[in-house]
């Protein structure tokens, strides 16, 4: 079997395997298929995020007044591998920043999603109760 045959009998498995069912979910180990969101979940999940954030701010940046200094000596003294460290320098630096804002983005959504839950339920705890006098007057 050639790749391109393997690859694509893998594909066609994993598609059934995943396929999008709009009419209904199978149960699973006799759980329904409802998606359960707990704010107190996002909260804990948010709360990690924040502080791997604020680890993540603390504990990569050890290196980074050392290596700098270790560069520009090199580049100083002639080196070659100075300006190959500088530029190790600047990319840590690059991916340091990108995973903080990632760490940032997930923290600050879940915040976002957990505010946004509650004010749903607020509506929707509203709504059902002008219903129940509803049902009242109509008893």
């Amino acid at each position: 079997m050639s790749f391109d045959e393997e690859w694509a009998e893998l594909r066609a498995t994993a598609a059934q395997r995943n396929a999008t069912r709009l009419n209904g979910v199978p149960a699973q180990g006799g759980e329904g298929g409802d998606l359960v969101v707990r704010r107190d979940d996002l909260g804990r999940i948010g709360g990690d995020a924040y502080g791997l954030r604020t680890r993540l701010a603390k504990d990569g940046d050890h290196a980074r007044p050392a290596t700098f200094e270790a560069a520009n000596a090199l580049v100083n003294g002639d080196f070659t591998c100075g300006s190959a460290l500088l530029k190790v320098h600047d990319r840590w630096n690059t991916h340091l920043r990108t995973l903080l804002d990632a760490c940032g983005q997930i923290s600050d959504h879940l915040d976002y999603t957990k505010a946004l839950h509650s004010k749903d339920d607020a509506k929707i705890e509203g709504n059902l109760a002008s219903i129940s006098r509803l049902t009242e007057y109509m008893e």
